[in-house]
């Protein structure tokens, strides 16, 4: 069977860690050249030496997604090098601290909308032309299960992950007439290093109750959503868009 994305050139943001470092390995895999992007030069060169040591075509980008003209050079060098942009999985983003809404800090605010939402909008407004050129293209924005719902005291990482949805469905509707799909994902808890060692490590018993709200009585691994975005990104999935895809184990369905 083909690969998923022989020939490809995909765009990863926040592909130093977590979800989006399991998501270009898996892109690479699936045969495509992977442009890794991260605001941390050491994790991102980190992320792009393991996708070339297992075989893979990889570069890595320097970039703060919160600036249009980072994003601007990130999307250039992928057309520059290599010709095309098939794919992008924005994935870039931070949970920012917990607090009840009225006691949430104006700056931590501020900057938890910057990254996981303008982060998005920045993408996709470099990403969406170059695709409309080639007519056709694929993007996968990461929202969250609490895109759906509410969770104390989260107020700016549940506003900005609902957000990430209406922009993914707008995007969808504007540019599905020119050959491009937007989706969204919507990951339950993962076990990755932002969530084990600053979220939990301050709320140990945060652990047991979130794992309980997941029926199926685990966090998921990094791999899993990277799996489930990189279907979206494919071809196999040419007839979705404006769809937001649960990878939650069941967090949503009750």
């Amino acid at each position: 069977m083909k690969a998923l994305h022989e020939g490809g050139v995909v765009i990863v943001t926040g592909a130093g860690g977590g979800i989006g470092r399991a998501a270009a390995q898996v892109f690479a895999r699936e045969g495509a050249i992977v442009v890794l992007a991260d605001v941390s030069r050491t994790a991102g060169e980190e992320a792009a030496h393991q996708v070339v040591q297992s075989g893979g075509e990889a570069i890595f980008v320097p970039t703060d997604v919160t600036k249009g003209e980072e994003v601007r050079r990130l999307v250039s060098v992928a057309i520059e090098k290599y010709g095309k942009l098939t794919a992008a999985f924005n994935n870039a983003g931070i949970e920012g601290p917990l607090a009840p809404t009225a006691d949430y800090d104006e700056a931590e605010w501020d900057r938890v909308i910057q990254v996981n939402l303008k982060g998005i909008w920045n993408c996709l407004r470099f990403e969406i032309p170059e695709m409309v050129k080639a007519g056709k293209g694929s993007i996968v924005n990461t929202a969250s299960a609490l895109g759906q719902v509410g969770a104390w005291s989260m107020p700016a990482y549940v506003a900005s992950k609902h957000a990430v949805l209406g922009l993914t469905r707008t995007a969808a509707l504007d540019y599905a007439p020119h050959g491009v799909r937007v989706n969204a994902l919507m990951p339950g808890v993962v076990e990755t290093p932002m969530m084990m060692s600053r979220v939990f490590k301050d709320n140990p018993a945060l652990m047991d109750i979130l794992k309980q709200a997941h029926p199926i009585g685990r966090f998921a691994q990094p791999d899993e959503p990277a799996e489930a975005a990189v279907w979206l990104c494919s071809e196999r999935a040419s007839f979705v868009t404006g769809e937001a895809l649960a990878c939650d184990g069941g967090y949503l369905a009750h």
